[in-house]
């Protein structure tokens, strides 16, 4: 006999797009002004079954609904739920939820890749500029240096909350094709490249199911819990603010070489004061990239939850924050020593100049004793 087809009996797709939008966003700042409208409402993100000593925010993110919009997906209007979540080293991520009640399996992954070619990174909809512009003027007070050119990442996150049968993890990957909603493709995939996209599949209880990919991820939690999630939506951050450093140093060691290169050209007698307040201006660019790194990096704190620990980890592996990480490390670094050598260059200045006034004063000394005799 053939099995019949899953349904979903709850389930829904959300579509998150994270964004750059300031050095630092002062959360408290930002709770004043929301609080301002009327009928606002909000929360302070928190994980909702780790206990707190085994994995917790760094600084707890600031949750925000905002208005539901209606969009077309396959032609057909529907209306998605808006939040946006603040964290305080810069990212905003929106977020736009869709119902998926009631479908049978294929008909969910079909939705889910429907749903992504109405509002995924392809689509032309103007919906996250909207929506952008709306938080940023909202929260314009609160936000420290916005930049003018904005980095972003997306994710599609396709969760589940109960099928009309109840199967453990094994035998919902045995019932289920999860390859065309993780990867998007409607051609049938290869033996291996189907192995790589189920490659980092997570359990914790027998009756739930986490399935990792890059820009994509499967949830089964009948429990509710939205602690994958979050955890998911830290890493996609950390990447994000990692991918602005990276920008960010790109574009300060040319102008670094550049003045150098400028200043060695100069006399070096009159060199000493312009390589001391380039080398003030370049380790204060490193005080500060490594000051909001390490919000960054503590934005999630992992001691004793080892499954959300491990789910954490993957998701840092493949979305490629240490190889990034450690891009910003090596630059960095080249700053680093710049600023030592120009400090080296400018107290050899100063010692070549103290040198020359003592022999202009020995000189001076010497005349003005002839001149007497």
């Amino acid at each position: 006999m053939d099995i019949p087809e899953l349904q979903v009996v709850s389930g829904g797709a959300i579509v998150c797009r994270l964004f750059d939008i300031a050095d630092s966003i002062d959360l408290v700042a930002a709770e004043r002004l929301w609080g301002q409208r009327p009928l606002s409402a909000m929360t302070r993100g928190r994980l909702v079954s780790a206990p707190p000593k085994a994995l917790a925010f760094g600084v707890a993110p600031l949750d925000i609904p905002l208005d539901p919009v209606r969009l077309q997906v396959d032609g057909a209007d529907v209306m998605a739920t808006a939040t946006v979540r603040l964290y305080d080293f810069g990212v905003a991520r929106l977020a736009l939820q869709f119902s998926a009640d009631d479908m049978r399996w294929g008909a969910f992954s079909r939705y889910m890749n429907a749903v992504d070619r109405a509002v995924g990174p392809t689509a032309d909809t103007p919906v996250w500029r909207l929506l952008l512009d709306q938080v940023r003027e909202t929260f314009a007070a609160a936000l420290s240096r916005p930049p003018k050119a904005m980095l972003e990442e997306d994710y599609l996150i396709a969760m589940v909350r109960a099928f009309n049968e109840t199967p453990d993890a094994a035998a919902l990957q045995q019932r289920i094709d999860l390859v065309p909603l993780l990867s998007g493709e409607e051609r049938p995939l290869s033996d291996g490249a189907r192995r790589d996209l189920l490659r980092q599949s997570y359990s914790y209880y027998a009756d739930d199911l986490v399935v990792l990919t890059w820009d994509r991820a499967f949830i089964y939690e009948p429990r509710g819990d939205s602690d994958v999630m979050d955890v998911l939506d830290v890493a996609n951050a950390q990447l994000l603010q990692m991918r602005y450093y990276d920008q960010l140093l790109d574009a300060e060691l040319p102008r670094m070489y550049n003045a150098v290169q400028t200043m060695q050209r100069t006399r070096r007698l009159l060199s000493a004061r312009r390589f001391a307040d380039l080398a003030r201006r370049l380790h204060t660019l490193v005080a500060e990239v490594s000051e909001l790194r390490e919000k960054v990096d503590n934005a999630l704190q992992v001691t004793e939850d080892v499954y959300l620990a491990r789910i954490y980890t993957a998701a840092l592996e493949l979305f490629r924050v240490a190889p990034v990480n450690g891009a910003v490390d090596r630059k960095l670094a080249i700053i680093r020593d710049t600023y030592t050598a120009l400090y080296d260059e400018a107290s050899a200045a100063r010692a070549a100049l103290m040198e020359a006034a003592i022999v202009v004063l020995i000189l001076i000394e010497i005349g003005m004793a002839l001149f007497r005799h």
